[in-house]
C-alpha cells in the first residue's frame, strides 16, 4: 500500500510539472505576441505620423484619417498600410478593385502594374464566383490602355463588352463603396468563330500550321502514334504535299500503308496499318467535333490580334465557342495554336511598358487534361518566352491545381475568387492553394471559403518584380454591359469588319488530296493498259498454241490418210494382175474410191487445205 502512495504521489508530481512547463510556455507565447503587438501598432504610428502610444491596447484603435476602422476586419492598421504601401504604384496600373477589411477600404486601392501584365497571371474560382466579370474588368481597362485583347467567349456573356452597361442603385452602391467612379461605356470588339461556326468572322489554320504535336494531343494519340504523325507531316513536307485540311491528312496516311506508298518511306521506318487506322479513327471523331470546317484556308494571320482602333484603345478579340464541352480537344489546342504561332511571327521585344496582347485563356484545363509530357514541355516553353515578344497570358480555371506546377510557376499575378470545399478533394485543393501563397495576415484557408461573390484574394508583381502583399479584394465592376450584347449589334459588328472579304470565304485548292488522288488514278490506268497488254499477248500466245497443235494434228492425219491411200493402192494394184478385163479394174478402182475409209480420208485432207479447223 505504501508503495502504491509513493508511485501515486511521484505521478501526480510529473503531472503538476508538466502543467506547469504548459502553463510557462503559454505565458511566453503572450508576452510574444504582446512584443510583436506592440512592435506593429509602433510600426503603425511611425508610418502615419500619429501622436498614438507605441503599444495601445488594441491595435484596431490607430487608424489613417479618411480611412474606414481596421479593427472591423482580420487585419491591423499597420498590416493595411503596408497593403496601401504595396499597391501604390508610380507607373500605369489597372485598378482591380479596393482592399476588405470586414469592409471595403476605398482608400486602399489593389492594382497591377500595366507593364506586368505580360508576366502572365491566373484568375481562379469556383463556378459562379465571378470570374468572368474579373476577365471583362481586365480586358476593358487593358483595351482603354492601348492593349490589344484576345478571349475566348465560352458562355456567351463576354459580347456585352461591345454594350455600354446599364447603371442601377445597387451597382452604383457597390462601385462608391469602393471608389470606383462608374460610367457606361463600350469597347472595340472583333467577333470570331471557329471555322465560320457561328456568327463571327471565321477562323481557319491549315493542318500543316496546326502541326502533328497539337494535332496528336487534338486526337489524343500515344507516344507512338505522335511519332507515326511526326514521320508523315516529314513526308509530306518533303514531297511538296500541302496539309491543308483533314481530308489532305487521310488521304497522306492512306497513301503511305497502299502497295504504291510503302516504298516512299523506306529507310524512315515505314507505318504501321495498325497505328495508321487509329489515326483514321481518331479523325472522324475529331471531325465529327467540328474540325473539318476550321481546318483549310485562308489561314488567319494571328498579326489581326494586336490591331489597335483608331481613337488609340485595343481591339478586343472574342471567339465565340459555344458548346465547348462538347469539343474540349479542339478548343484548347486551338487556343494553344495561337499561343505557338504568335511566338513563332513576333520579334523579341524585350520588357515593355505594357504588352501588345494579353491572352485570356478561359477553361484551361481543357488544355491540361491528359497532355504529353512534350505537350506540356511545349507550353511551359511557350508561356515562359512569349512575354519577351509583348505578349501577357491569363489562364481562367476553377483551381490552381488545373495549372501545371511548371506553368503556375511563370504566373505573376493571382485573383483568386471563393473556393469551396465540400468534398476532401475539395479540401485538398484549399490546402494546396493556400500553401502557394505568400506569408499574410489572412487565415487564408478560412478566407477563401468565405469571399463574396465579385471579391477575390489578390497578389501580383509589382513594378519591381517582387510579389505584393496579399489582399482580400472587392472587385471593380464592369463599364460595358454584364449581359450579352444584342444579335443586332454582333451581327452589325461582323458586316462592319474589315477582315470579312479577307477570311469570309474558304478557299479549296490543290492541296495532298487532289495531288495524290491523280496520283493513284495515273497508276490505276497504267496498270489497266500493262494488264491489257499482258492479256492480249497471253491470248495470243494461245491461239498461236492452238495453231501449231491444229496444224501438227493435220499433218498427222495427212500422214495417216496417205499411208491408208497407199496401202489401198498397192492393193488395188495387186488385185487388177489378177482380173484380165479393163471393166474390171475399173469397178475395183471405183470400189476403193467409193469406200467408206477413202471418203474420210478426202475429207480430212481437204478440209485442212481449205484451213476450216481454225474456225472450229
Amino acid at each position: 500500500m505504501a508503495d502504491d502512495a509513493v508511485k501515486q504521489a511521484q505521478e501526480a508530481a510529473a503531472a503538476a510539472a508538466e502543467a506547469a512547463k504548459a502553463l510557462q510556455a503559454q505565458a511566453a507565447e503572450a508576452i510574444r505576441k504582446a512584443e510583436e503587438a506592440a512592435a506593429l501598432a509602433e510600426a503603425a504610428a511611425e508610418a502615419t505620423d500619429a501622436s498614438a502610444p507605441a503599444a495601445p491596447e488594441t491595435p484596431a484603435a490607430t487608424g489613417t484619417a479618411g480611412a474606414a476602422p481596421a479593427a472591423s476586419g482580420p487585419l491591423d492598421q499597420a498590416q493595411v498600410d503596408a497593403i496601401r504601401a504595396g499597391y501604390a504604384l508610380e507607373g500605369a496600373a489597372l485598378e482591380i478593385g479596393a482592399l476588405v477589411n470586414g469592409e471595403a477600404l476605398p482608400d486602399v486601392p489593389v492594382r497591377i502594374p500595366l507593364a506586368m501584365t505580360n508576366r502572365h497571371g491566373l484568375v481562379a474560382g469556383a463556378t459562379g464566383t465571378g470570374k468572368t466579370r474579373t476577365l471583362q474588368v481586365l480586358a476593358e481597362q487593358l483595351s482603354a490602355s492601348g492593349v490589344a485583347v484576345f478571349a475566348a467567349d465560352i458562355k456567351g456573356d463576354l459580347s456585352g463588352i461591345a454594350t455600354p452597361g446599364e447603371g442601377n442603385e445597387k451597382l452604383l452602391s457597390r462601385t462608391d463603396g469602393i471608389g470606383q467612379q462608374w460610367s457606361p461605356a463600350s469597347f472595340p470588339t472583333e467577333f470570331y468563330s471557329l471555322g465560320g461556326v457561328g456568327r463571327g468572322v471565321p477562323i481557319r489554320a491549315t493542318i500543316s500550321g496546326f502541326g502533328p504535336l497539337l494535332l496528336s494531343k487534338a486526337l489524343g494519340l500515344n507516344e507512338t502514334q505522335e511519332s507515326s504523325l511526326g514521320l508523315v507531316f516529314h513526308y509530306a513536307n518533303k514531297s511538296g504535299l500541302a496539309l491543308l485540311d483533314l481530308e489532305d491528312l487521310r488521304a497522306v496516311l492512306a497513301y503511305l500503308v497502299s502497295d504504291e506508298g510503302k516504298p516512299e518511306l523506306e529507310g524512315l521506318g515505314g507505318l504501321s496499318k495498325a497505328t495508321v487506322g487509329v489515326i483514321l479513327r481518331e479523325l472522324i471523331t475529331f471531325a465529327d467535333q467540328g474540325a473539318d470546317v476550321f481546318f483549310g484556308e485562308p489561314e488567319i494571320d494571328t498579326a489581326e490580334f494586336l490591331r489597335v482602333a483608331s481613337d488609340g484603345r485595343g481591339v478586343i478579340s472574342l471567339l465565340e465557342v459555344p458548346g465547348v464541352a462538347d469539343k474540349p480537344a479542339l478548343y484548347s489546342t486551338f487556343l494553344m495554336w495561337l499561343l505557338a504561332d504568335l511566338f513563332t511571327d513576333l520579334p523579341e521585344v524585350g520588357d515593355l511598358d505594357q504588352p501588345k496582347l494579353v491572352f485570356f485563356f478561359d477553361e484551361a484545363h481543357l488544355l491540361f487534361n491528359g497532355a504529353s509530357k512534350d505537350f506540356l514541355a511545349q507550353i511551359t516553353q511557350t508561356v515562359r518566352l512569349i512575354r519577351s515578344k509583348g505578349v501577357g497570358v491569363f489562364f481562367v480555371t476553377q483551381t490552381p491545381k488545373d495549372v501545371p506546377a511548371d506553368v503556375l510557376a511563370q504566373l505573376g499575378s493571382r485573383v483568386q475568387h471563393q473556393l469551396r470545399a465540400f468534398t476532401p478533394d475539395d479540401a485538398k485543393a484549399l490546402r494546396a492553394t493556400v500553401s502557394t501563397y505568400p506569408k499574410s495576415g489572412y487565415d487564408l484557408e478560412e478566407a477563401l471559403t468565405q469571399l463574396g461573390t465579385g471579391e477575390a484574394i489578390v497578389t501580383v508583381m509589382n513594378e519591381k518584380g517582387a510579389p505584393s502583399p496579399v489582399a482580400w479584394t472587392r472587385l471593380r465592376a464592369p463599364q460595358a454591359s454584364m449581359s450579352p450584347s444584342p444579335d443586332a449589334v454582333i451581327d452589325a459588328a461582323v458586316a462592319a469588319s474589315p477582315l470579312l472579304a479577307k477570311y469570309g470565304t474558304g478557299i479549296d485548292r490543290e492541296s495532298a488530296h487532289e495531288i495524290l488522288t491523280k496520283k493513284l488514278a495515273d497508276a490505276a490506268a497504267k496498270v489497266d493498259a500493262e494488264e491489257a497488254a499482258a492479256a492480249k499477248a497471253r491470248a495470243d500466245a494461245e491461239y498461236e498454241k492452238m495453231q501449231a497443235k491444229i496444224a501438227a494434228d493435220a499433218a498427222k492425219a495427212d500422214k495417216k490418210a496417205q499411208a491408208e491411200y497407199d496401202r489401198l493402192m498397192k492393193q488395188t494394184s495387186t488385185t487388177s494382175r489378177s482380173r484380165s478385163s479393163r471393166s474390171k479394174e475399173k469397178s475395183a478402182l471405183e470400189q476403193v474410191l467409193g469406200s467408206k475409209t477413202t471418203q474420210n480420208v478426202l475429207t480430212s485432207v481437204i478440209t485442212g487445205i481449205f484451213g476450216m479447223a481454225k474456225r472450229r
